[in-house]
């Protein structure tokens, strides 16, 4: 099944599997969907849009199994800009984020991790792969603390939001997430448009410092996005998606997908 024809309305997901899993006491609703190794798909703000579900339904066709656990917001409604900024309130002062915070690690990265490990023998394939979207955009690269994620991508992160230098990583996780890269060879993708008022090239200049060339940074155009939003540019695989061939962000998507099975999938 296909996403909806009309990514402005609401999409039921009747697709995906509700799961109820708990790790490390805490239980919370998980969208699954597909065969194959798996991935974990971190929604942006406002939560599991419609856009965001056609991304998870891309790597699901692409031969994943999609783990996309509801985080925030309301599953399969719509996007708009004061539900995102009425999310984006109630998730600042949850004690599972930390989104003012640099140099620490939103708590919640900590259930990711557990839900990788829980994902893989389930899954098979060598490992996991991640990706985050703004909000949770860093959470990615926080997973990595878990032997079983391979493939972690990050899409135009966000936190945190008062820092546009800042990296939402503890100093100690990020110097062994760095060396694990190094002693097993990985890289880090990441995207974000250049105009992008939430992630900003500083950020991405943090990151190609502390992790050299394990960080690969791409950074597309403004007129790369869909026009067709009052949003400004910064959904790099969802709300600004051209789902057309040759178009810049629909090249992410593909990239992104080659990346996981390139990672994930056995030779």
């Amino acid at each position: 099944m296909t996403a909806p024809a009309q990514l402005d309305q609401h999409d039921p997901l009747t697709d995906f599997e509700q799961r109820q899993v708990t790790l490390q006491g805490q239980t919370k609703l998980v969208y699954v969907t597909g065969t194959g190794p798996a991935v974990i798909v971190m929604a942006e703000m406002p939560g599991i849009t419609p856009q965001v579900a056609r991304f998870a339904r891309f790597v699901r066709d692409a031969g994943f199994t999609v783990w996309m656990p509801q985080l925030f917001g309301v599953p399969g409604r719509p996007a708009t800009l004061g539900r995102a900024l009425t999310t984006i309130a109630k998730t600042c002062i949850s004690s599972e984020f930390r989104a003012f915070a640099s140099n620490q690690s939103s708590p919640i990265t900590a259930w990711l991790r557990a839900l990788a490990a829980h994902a893989h023998p389930l899954c098979g394939g060598k490992g996991v792969g991640a990706i985050g979207m703004c909000f949770t955009g860093n959470f990615a690269l926080s997973m990595m603390l878990e032997p079983a994620v391979l493939a972690p991508v990050l899409s135009q992160p966000s936190l945190p939001i008062t820092n546009s230098a800042g990296m939402h990583i503890a100093p100690a996780e990020l110097a062994e997430v760095k060396a694990r890269m190094i002693r097993e060879d990985l890289t880090v993708l990441a995207y974000r448009f250049a105009g992008d008022k939430l992630c900003k090239q500083q950020r991405f200049d943090a990151y190609q410092s502390a992790l050299g060339d394990r960080f690969e940074g791409h950074v597309l155009p403004d007129s790369a996005a869909n026009p067709g939003t009052s949003i400004a540019p910064h959904s790099v695989v969802t709300l600004h998606l051209i789902d057309e061939a040759g178009q810049p962000t629909r090249q992410a998507v593909d990239d992104i997908l080659a990346f996981f099975k390139k990672r994930l999938i056995p030779a």
